[in-house]
């Protein structure tokens, strides 16, 4: 009799175990499922030669007054380049955005604040280059 009980509590136990198991891996299945894909917005940047440190920084605190002036942007950062492989083609300022969909871009793009932006950034810049993806899991 010892060893029938024995081996039920077993039973109950792996059971039990089993289950939790199955409702975490649920549980996290679900919260990636969930887990919202966000649109990315990468603005690279060829200034002018003739552009001064002084420009640079007026075209730096512009854009990064942008999220606090269109609600739309979820996300903002930005960087200088950096990279050893000598591929950047002459672009020198990276910046990305963050948006929760396509219409919060649409909104972002003719809003008046860009608009703003894009004339205090006009006088020195060459080239610039935009690419939009969603993120993937």
């Amino acid at each position: 009799m010892k060893t029938y009980t024995f081996l039920f509590f077993a039973f109950l136990l792996v059971s039990s175990c089993a289950e939790k198991a199955e409702e975490t891996t649920t549980e996290t299945t679900e919260t990636m499922e969930t887990a919202k894909k966000q649109l990315r917005h990468v603005v690279l940047f060829k200034l002018k030669d003739s552009t001064t440190t002084a420009d640079i920084e007026k075209v730096k605190t512009a854009f990064a007054a942008l999220p606090s002036q269109i609600e739309e942007i979820k996300g903002f950062e930005w960087g200088l380049n950096n990279s050893s492989e000598g591929l950047d083609k002459g672009y020198t300022h990276c910046f990305l955005l963050t948006f929760d969909s396509e219409e919060g871009r649409a909104a972002y793009l003719p809003h008046p604040a860009h608009k703003a932006f894009g004339d205090i950034l006009t006088p020195y810049l060459e080239d610039v280059l935009v690419v939009d993806y969603w993120t993937t899991d």
